[in-house]
């Protein structure tokens, strides 16, 4: 079985759309949202995958969410015909962090190639937790995206060595950094340099749930993108439909 986020409350949140960050964005995609995360970030803007009643851990928003409105669960099987119905070749595995749940993502995704062989399949992660061997033989690209300190988790957790040299390593991998402030970009190239990232699999995000807050940000942050030859990468969805969920 899968766990996944809802859009209305018993509505697995599996919906078509643009994909609206990182290597591909703008494409049409196909995204299924896991429920749950092993990291807690102050600013997540999907904090109904995880900060439900009695979670205590910090949000900027401090609002605590009900699991049975917000989380629901469905056979692999099923979950692959709901995703082979959607029109988009591509598929966007996000969360919550979707890696907690690999034995069963394989198991979705050899039902789904088994109908859909064309999948091109993505997996956003925070990249904290490696990947089954199962899952991973089964993945076309991870959209990897390393929790800097701004994100109140402890580096020990989310910028485990050992982690972050698998995804240097890893050709399928593109690493996206979420930015509020120019000094989170020190951070940024502090890691690059230590782990031997190449800048251009390198994306930097302005941080932000408002097109308002996105195009502030984004100002300042694409000319150092320039300077340090990053990739920018905007949050399409954000200025298309809002901060709403299905989209």
């Amino acid at each position: 079985m899968l766990t996944l986020a809802t859009t209305d409350p018993g509505e697995p949140e599996i919906f078509a759309s643009l994909q609206g960050e990182g290597a591909s964005i703008g494409r049409p995609s196909t995204f299924i949202r896991l429920s749950r995360c092993n990291l807690a970030c102050v600013w997540c803007d999907t904090a109904y995958t995880w900060r439900f009643t009695g979670d205590n851990r910090p949000h900027r928003d401090d609002e605590a969410f009900e699991r049975a409105a917000n989380q629901v669960t469905l056979s692999e099987d099923d979950a692959a015909a709901r995703i082979a119905a959607l029109a988009p070749k591509r598929l966007v595995i996000t969360g919550g962090e979707p890696l907690l749940q690999g034995p069963a993502l394989a198991r979705m995704l050899t039902a789904l190639i088994a109908v859909r062989p064309e999948m091109h399949v993505e997996i956003e992660t925070n990249g904290s937790v490696p990947p089954h061997p199962a899952l991973d033989a089964l993945v076309h690209q991870y959209n990897v995206s390393p929790k800097l300190s701004h994100s109140g988790n402890p580096a020990e957790l989310a910028l485990a060595p050992e982690r972050l040299a698998h995804w240097a390593a890893e050709p399928r991998a593109w690493l996206k950094f979420v930015i509020a402030e120019p000094a989170d970009v020190d951070e940024v190239i502090a890691l690059q340099r230590a782990f031997a990232i190449p800048a251009a699999r390198i994306y930097l995000m302005p941080e932000g749930r408002s097109g308002d807050i996105l195009r502030a940000r984004g100002r300042w942050l694409a000319e150092i993108c320039s300077e340090h030859e990053f990739n920018f990468t905007d949050r399409l969805h954000i200025h298309l439909y809002g901060d709403t969920r299905g989209t």
